[in-house]
């Protein structure tokens, strides 16, 4: 425990943590999405389960770097281009959520209040499935960042541990937003559309800095945001009778 009191160890420990839940709010949005397809009774616990689990796999992937190097050489190559197996899990990961995030918006906008369409409710375990599968996917991402900044088990542990943790804590607040507003729900969507073509691209090997991607999702639900608020205001101004009325009543 010697690292405790090393001071480039607290630093590797905070910046390590941070990157982990900036790296950690893509798979937020998607335990969101997934868990608000369950009765509102069961959302929690199958976000709950879905972080726990994502913890279980990250920390396993850690316990297990000689396996995890494997993933990175390549099995065979296409056009000079060689494909490790953790290409393919990230393009597997990336067609799903394009496959998902499609499915999602056509349910939304075509599907709903047509006349004799089933609305198939998903099951508790199945959406369980769906977030294991794919906390494999975002976890690879995870561990291999903590393995490249920090050369203490521990430490890495430590941050992706304190980062599951921040992730469930607010899971819960983020979730309740996405489903009370439709509009944010649709931009939600849209970003599962986004992070699989990120995805895709980076089992390819074509590398998009995340800062592009977590930026402009956090313009876009920035701006959203105003223009709910904005919404609220005018609703709130609509209701609220005016002075003028209230002091000179219409004449009968």
């Amino acid at each position: 425990m010697e690292w405790l009191t090393d001071p480039h160890s607290w630093i590797a420990l905070v910046t390590l943590t941070t990157l982990e839940i900036i790296l950690g709010i893509d798979n937020i949005v998607v335990i969101s999405i997934l868990s608000g397809k369950l009765p509102s009774h069961r959302q929690q616990s199958a976000r709950t389960i879905g972080l726990s689990l994502a913890l279980i796999t990250r920390i396993l992937l850690l316990l297990s770097l000689s396996w995890l190097i494997g993933l990175t050489r390549p099995l065979f190559t296409i056009l000079q281009n060689g494909f490790s197996p953790r290409d393919l899990i990230l393009i597997g990961g990336g067609l799903f959520l394009l496959a998902k995030g499609t499915r999602e918006i056509h349910h939304a906008m075509e599907v709903k209040g047509q006349p004799g369409v089933i609305s198939t409710k998903a099951t508790f375990w199945s959406i369980i499935l769906q977030i294991l599968a794919l906390d494999l996917v975002f976890s690879l991402d995870s561990v291999i960042t903590a393995v490249g900044m920090a050369q203490k088990i521990e430490i890495m542990v430590a941050a992706i541990l304190i980062a599951v943790l921040v992730m469930l804590v607010g899971s819960g607040m983020i979730s309740r937003f996405i489903q009370q507003h439709p509009s944010i729900k649709m931009l939600a969507l849209s970003f599962l559309l986004m992070i699989g073509v990120t995805l895709i691209a980076e089992g390819l090997e074509l590398h998009i800095p995340k800062g592009y991607l977590y930026f402009a999702m956090g313009f876009s639900g920035l701006v959203e945001t105003l223009n709910i608020l904005s919404g609220n205001r005018k609703v709130a101004a609509a209701l609220t009778p005016t002075a003028d009325v209230e002091t000179h009543p219409p004449k009968p």
